[in-house]
């Protein structure tokens, strides 16, 4: 199975904009999904999927339309599971080489937090922060990405 990351619209079937129960519907696509929020100090709602072990989490931050979507990487490595952004499989594929590729295709890439750079222009955020015991850089962060967010275009 392929998720593809298409900026700022989503991740098909579940898109940026999307209400509740659309966002809720789309979202059940993977799996039996939890519901969290509001809560009294924010209307912010997330729904949560656990998907071969990859967490999708669809935020609905004004409580009633999906505003952004994170993948979290799987634990145990699913072969069948790929994270597509252009083509390339963002979570095995060296997140210096990914973010270089983007650059590539005329993307702005900030870096200037390694662990949490950005591409603002397309509205993707990508983390490489965990506690798994996992392939390491020289300077001590994963070799790899460990979630990847994309929102909607006014999102940052």
């Amino acid at each position: 199975m392929d998720f593809v990351i298409d900026p700022p619209n989503g991740i098909s079937p579940l898109q940026i904009g999307m209400t509740y129960e659309q966002a809720l519907e789309a979202i059940s696509a993977w799996g039996s999904p939890s519901v969290s929020g509001p809560y009294a100090h924010t209307s912010t709602v997330k729904l949560k999927v656990d998907h071969h072990s990859m967490d999708i989490v669809a935020h609905l931050e004004d409580g009633k339309t999906v505003t952004a979507i994170e993948l979290w990487r799987f634990e145990n490595d699913v072969p069948d599971v790929r994270v597509l952004l252009d083509n390339v499989d963002i979570f095995r594929t060296p997140a210096k080489e990914v973010l270089r590729q983007q650059a590539e295709r005329g993307r702005t890439v900030d870096d200037s937090d390694p662990e949490s750079p950005e591409i603002p222009n397309v509205t993707l955020a990508f983390t490489r922060e965990t506690g798994q015991e996992v392939p390491r850089e020289s300077d001590g962060l994963p070799l790899y990405f460990t979630s990847v967010l994309v929102a909607g275009a006014d999102y940052f």
